[in-house]
């Protein structure tokens, strides 16, 4: 879309002249203001705020991945997702040798306040152990719970188990 300053100005009811200030930097728009311009340019607000990074897809290959510090009392994890800015969510995979417990010394610090944590057992079974209260997992079960609560999971079974976990932060709905 190639759009002049006046028809910007025109479509999003924004004067030229505040439009003007905005690209130069000179002033940051209200949200109110942002959202017009953003509806002037036919975009949500939430791709006008991200016009400046590279582009909407980022692939994070095998040998990117960001390790933990390796194997700590049986656990180990790596964080499969980009490091974007204002991301959100977080997606790992951790694996517990047999009678292994995540929580440890080395291990990822609790989340913040309004925090969920959905997690999905791939191979072997996992217990969730989240605020005084145990959750036997299969191979193939998933869980949601508020990840700023006390919690941590443990390898009861004599194989080794993965599971896949999406930490999402934000505040929690009532």
């Amino acid at each position: 879309m190639s759009l002049s300053l006046r028809d910007l100005a025109d479509r999003s009811g924004v004067s030229a002249p505040m439009l003007s200030q905005v690209e130069r930097g000179e002033t940051s728009p209200t949200l109110q203001l942002a959202e017009r311009i953003a509806a002037g340019l036919e975009l949500r607000l939430s791709q006008l705020l991200r016009l400046d990074e590279d582009g909407a897809v980022t692939v994070v290959r095998r040998a990117e991945r960001r390790k933990g510090p390796g194997r700590v009392k049986g656990h180990s994890y790596e964080i499969l997702s980009p490091p974007l800015p204002g991301q959100r969510a977080e997606l790992s995979r951790h694996t517990l040798a047999p009678g292994a417990i995540t929580g440890g010394p080395g291990d990822p610090p609790m989340h913040e306040p309004g925090s969920r944590e959905t997690a999905l057992v791939e191979t072997g079974t996992v217990a969730l152990v989240i605020d005084g209260a145990r959750h036997e997992l299969q191979a193939g079960d998933c869980v949601t719970f508020d990840a700023d609560l006390p919690h941590h999971f443990e390898n009861p079974g004599p194989d080794e188990a993965e599971l896949l976990a999406i930490v999402s932060a934000g505040l929690r709905r009532s």
